[in-house]
């Protein structure tokens, strides 16, 4: 398998203010953000169903849109990061192991389950042991929303 070509270019002349290693990592990383905010264009955000005309409702949007992002990016890692010091994976969407999934695979795995009340009793349905496995990767106040904790 061959190595793909790409060509870089920068402003910044000298190679002691910025090498070529540097200036890689550099660019790696603007394709890391570039994908959140492919993220925030995804239809299943439903930016495109938001209409506003004010400035300063539209800088709010972008706001809180930025602030979703980095909440999605900082649980994401929590999940990694847990994976990566249990030493263990999770099945994705092809049903491989995984030790780097996304968060919108972790809540789709989340998706069907519910919150059931009989006779003033709550149940969650479709509660599994992988589910409970993910579940414990994220901290303890996550465990709240589940009635895993207190």
């Amino acid at each position: 398998m061959g190595a793909g070509r790409f060509i870089i270019a920068t402003n910044v002349l000298e190679s002691s203010e910025l090498s070529q290693e540097l200036m890689l990592s550099e660019y790696k990383a603007q394709q890391s953000c570039e994908r959140g905010f492919a993220f925030l264009k995804d239809p299943l955000f439903f930016t495109d169903s938001i209409f506003l005309k004010a400035s300063e409702r539209i800088e709010s949007l972008a706001m809180i849109m930025g602030l979703c992002l980095l909440v999605y990016t900082l649980a994401q890692r929590q999940i990694r990061a847990a994976l990566t010091d249990a030493q263990s994976t999770i099945k994705n969407q092809l049903g491989k192991s995984t030790d780097r999934p996304t968060l919108r695979w972790i809540f789709q795995c989340f998706h069907s389950i519910h919150l059931v009340e009989i006779h003033q009793e709550k149940y969650i349905s479709n509660w599994t042991q992988e589910r409970d496995f993910i579940l414990n990767l994220f901290p303890d106040d996550c465990l709240v929303y589940y009635q895993l904790a207190t």
